[in-house]
């Protein structure tokens, strides 16, 4: 590998921290969560940047580091059982990035995390069907039948029928 070529964390995050945030807020649904968990990324690619071979291998391994971050913070018991003040009416949440950047980027939002997932990278990250399938670690059908169903929950989203 030439000097040119070397990978650093530096570079990596000047390649990908926009792709790894959206990630996570898609995932975490508010910015502070988001912030968190994109910080723990990198902080975990520091740790195994020497065992990058390539910026698509960074770029894969940065998805897929994501994504088992953001599982792994709802599977705590913490997050599990505790409700958040903003589930008051008294309360407004300040942190509406998803609801108000985009009409579509809210109604994914409103998706379960499973299709939620897919339809980002299929649509904002530009990733195929088979590379989707290798990130989650699911036959390339599981993901065509998400994807499947996720388009169908967002034609009822954006028609303005009832909550999924």
């Amino acid at each position: 590998m030439s000097e040119i070529e070397k990978i650093t964390t530096e570079g990596a995050v000047d390649r990908y921290a926009d792709m790894v945030y959206r990630l996570a807020l898609s995932q975490m649904k508010n910015g502070t969560d988001a912030d968190d968990l994109f910080q723990e990324v990198f902080i975990r690619l520091v740790r195994h940047i020497d065992e990058m071979n390539s910026w698509e291998h960074v770029k894969a391994w940065l998805i897929k580091v994501t994504i088992n971050c953001a599982r792994k913070h709802f599977d705590l018991y913490w997050n599990k059982n505790v409700s958040s003040m903003y589930d008051n009416e008294a309360f407004e949440e300040p942190d509406m990035e998803i609801e108000d950047e985009h009409p579509v980027r809210a109604a994914v939002s409103r998706l379960p995390e499973k299709y939620r997932l897919i339809v980002h990278l299929y649509y904002f990250e530009e990733l195929s069907i088979k590379e989707i399938s290798e990130i989650t670690n699911q036959k390339e059908t599981t993901v065509k039948t998400q994807m499947f169903r996720a388009r169908e929950m967002l034609k009822q989203i954006m028609e303005g029928e009832p909550d999924i």
